[in-house]
């Protein structure tokens, strides 16, 4: 099982770059079938040099760059605020933006097929989309942040079912982030502004919930994605602590991972082209001790560069290992799980 394991610091992908071989504020990946990452890049402000920045960068985890697609607008096939990518069994790639109110259907090469969604708060519209995920029957779940539901939809944007209303009691929402599936066909959702994780079975019906009265160690603080692995342990990007917790069933705290980033081999490449930037890098403080000054976490997140800041996504890999999207530093940092005794 998962919990004989302790998870390694692996290597971290990506580095700041506007296009090309790097991202821009990542908040999502996907993985296809041959395990190529699909990063999804939102970058912003939404001002005219840095729509470009918007797209979709394909690589791999070993850090190949494959190339990328996509551009910041309003019109069909491009990205405003992408929040979400997941692929399709179909081999169809799905983007949700939460400024436009709508998904956005690609081919494997990035060619725009369909679109839909409108604005609104009846069935099949949108306020705000956070999050997309495929289902064990390959529909679609949508959390749909500010009308606080969870909406499912077949692959040509039919609604199937809608669930959830606002409130903090069993089935609610308050802002619902993240959402996956485990290998049971049940659903988690990151309740975000509820501070908690949710179940429900297949067909939308409560199961359970991992919040602050329910967890003797773990107190979320906005949790934003989260991941089930084959054991039913819980991987939850913490945004609001700025770190990634694993818990089992019963809420049992597994592991905690801060971030222990070293430069990326696109990084590395950078500096080796550009050597007098890396002197002056390696000049800066960035492990200081925290002796003085402020010590709450964003801020001890923001100033050493290892550690996480702003989780926005976590995704597995089929090794096992850990993808977590690092989107205030670009990257996304890679953990394995080691056995022990």
């Amino acid at each position: 099982m998962i919990s004989t394991y302790k998870f390694e610091y692996s290597h971290t992908v990506g580095f700041l770059a506007n296009q090309g071989r790097g991202f821009n504020n990542p908040v999502d990946l996907a993985f296809d079938e041959h395990g190529l990452m699909y990063v999804l890049n939102r970058a912003g402000p939404e001002v005219g040099i840095r729509l470009p920045y918007k797209r979709i960068t394909i690589c791999n985890a070993n850090e190949d760059y494959l190339g990328e697609f996509g551009t910041g607008g309003q019109g069909d096939g491009d990205l405003w605020w992408p929040s979400s990518i997941a692929i399709s069994k179909d081999h169809r790639i799905f983007v949700a933006d939460e400024a436009l109110n709508r998904v956005t259907v690609f081919d494997m090469k990035g060619q725009f097929l369909n679109k839909w969604g409108v604005k609104g708060g009846r069935e099949g519209e949108f306020n705000r989309i956070s999050y997309i995920a495929f289902d064990s029957e390959d529909n679609l779940l949508v959390s749909d942040s500010l009308n606080n539901r969870i909406q499912l939809f077949d692959k040509d944007g039919h609604v199937i079912n809608v669930w959830g209303i606002p409130g903090a009691e069993d089935g609610c929402f308050n802002m619902p982030w993240g959402v996956c599936v485990d290998k049971g066909g049940n659903i988690y959702v990151a309740d975000w502004r509820n501070d908690r994780i949710q179940k429900f079975d297949p067909s939308g019906q409560f199961i359970r919930k991992w919040d602050s009265d329910h967890l003797a160690t773990v107190k979320f603080n906005r949790p934003a994605s989260l991941a089930v692995d084959s054991e039913f342990n819980i991987y939850v990007a913490d945004w609001g602590n700025e770190r990634v917790i694993v818990i089992d069933q019963e809420g049992k705290l597994i592991t905690e991972l801060y971030g222990d980033s070293v430069p990326s081999k696109w990084a590395v490449d950078y500096f080796d082209a550009n050597p007098v930037e890396y002197q002056e890098r390696l000049k800066a403080d960035l492990n200081t001790d925290f002796t003085t000054g402020r010590t709450d976490l964003r801020d001890k997140s923001a100033r050493i560069e290892k550690f996480l800041w702003g989780p926005t996504a976590i995704k597995l890999d089929s090794e096992g290992r850990v993808f977590i999207v690092d989107s205030c530093r670009h990257r996304v940092q890679v953990y394995k799980p080691v056995p022990h005794n």
